[in-house]
């Protein structure tokens, strides 16, 4: 059963702390638990997947509205 993703505001937020605030949020999460992160900095749409791919997690969907990058993230196995 997929529950509704945790949330993580990481507007106004401008290189690399979008993806810390990913990484230690995740840090805390189950393997198999969502987060949606909101983020004003375009970069997080090409640096968030990038640090998924090399620490082990998913990008289940990521996408641009309204001048705001929303990427969700699926947790790995540790």
């Amino acid at each position: 059963m997929i529950t509704e993703p945790e949330q993580l505001d990481a507007r106004g937020l401008l290189c690399p702390m979008p993806v810390i605030r990913v990484q230690n949020r995740v840090e805390e999460m189950k393997s198999g638990e969502r987060l949606r992160a909101i983020c004003t900095d375009p970069g997080a749409l090409n640096d968030i997947p990038a640090w998924c791919r090399i620490n082990g997690h998913k990008v289940v969907s990521s996408e641009e509205r309204q001048g705001e990058y929303v990427v969700v993230v699926e947790v790995g196995e540790a």
